[in-house]
């Protein structure tokens, strides 16, 4: 196995897929950072008891999101015409949505990020789903990518929160509201 350092990016570049070399702060090394740091926060996430189906969807997603950072990774000119998220997958998402969803208590006002450990990290992972998306919208302005990718990370921000409630509802964890000074449900 080769080392994991090679020294090529003490430049302060890195290889895109194909060889190409971009700089470290481009638009999309830092869309692929924000994937990569998603990614990893829901590891995280599935490192802690999760029921079995959340912990299934879960995985399902890192495998996503690595597919979808190869598909960063890789220059237009260089990239295969079948994509790595489509329609059906932003689909899946919403899918999950409406199932937890109907699971949990109606929101009738906003709650604070929080709760278990599981709940507090999907509710991260939540905040880094929308900056990548964020990410990957600044890189679209200025390069083509498969814009069903902005629209996946939209759903997957929004299923990561109400796993994030379902975990900690789950959990019999009480959800948190800005200026009540306490935990209520």
């Amino acid at each position: 196995m080769a080392r994991i350092y090679t020294r090529t990016g003490d430049d302060g570049t890195t290889g895109l897929i194909g060889g190409e070399r971009v700089f470290k702060n481009s638009l999309r090394i830092e869309a692929l950072g924000a994937l990569d740091e998603l990614n990893a926060l829901i590891g995280v996430a599935r490192a802690l008891k999760l029921p079995e189906r959340v912990d299934q969807i879960l995985r399902m997603i890192q495998d996503h999101l690595f597919m979808l950072g190869t598909e960063i990774a890789t220059p237009a000119a260089e990239r295969r015409p079948e994509t790595a998220v489509d329609l059906e997958a932003v689909q899946m998402l919403e899918e999950a949505i409406d199932f937890y969803e109907a699971k949990l208590t109606p929101l009738h006002k906003f709650i604070l990020p929080g709760g278990g450990k599981a709940g507090a990290v999907l509710h991260l992972a939540r905040a880094v789903a929308r900056r990548a998306e964020r990410q990957c919208v600044a890189l679209s302005r200025s390069e083509e990518i498969n814009m069903q990718l902005v629209s996946y990370l939209n759903r997957l921000s929004d299923l990561c929160f109400v796993i994030a409630r379902f975990v900690n509802q789950h959990e019999s964890v009480a959800e948190s509201y800005p200026g009540s000074g306490s935990d209520s449900s």
